[in-house]
């Protein structure tokens, strides 16, 4: 029940802060764009933990040898983005 509620709390914080980080970008924010994105989190916020189990129960006793590389290698796939965007960017 912990790990539900850890989870659950670790992506409205993630929602939250795109959130914030959006509003702050758009200039002129009105009630429709912030219901179509409170829409959008809830949705997918559901979906994407939803299949993640689903494809992770069928494919279980595939990948359960070495799931943790798989962990790792996008880990580093989404870290390196990030850093590589981050000098992208500074170079601008």
């Amino acid at each position: 029940m912990l790990t539900y509620l850890l989870v659950a709390l670790g992506l409205s914080m993630d929602a939250f802060a795109v959130s914030i980080s959006s509003g702050i970008c758009i200039p002129d924010l009105k009630p429709r764009h912030a219901i179509r994105a409170a829409l959008a989190f809830g949705l997918f916020q559901f979906l994407m933990p939803l299949g993640g189990w689903l494809l992770g129960g069928a494919f279980k006793a595939l990948i359960q040898g070495f799931d943790h590389w798989i962990a790792f290698g996008l880990l580093c796939f989404v870290g390196g983005k990030m850093l590589l965007e981050g000098l992208e960017h500074r170079r601008k």
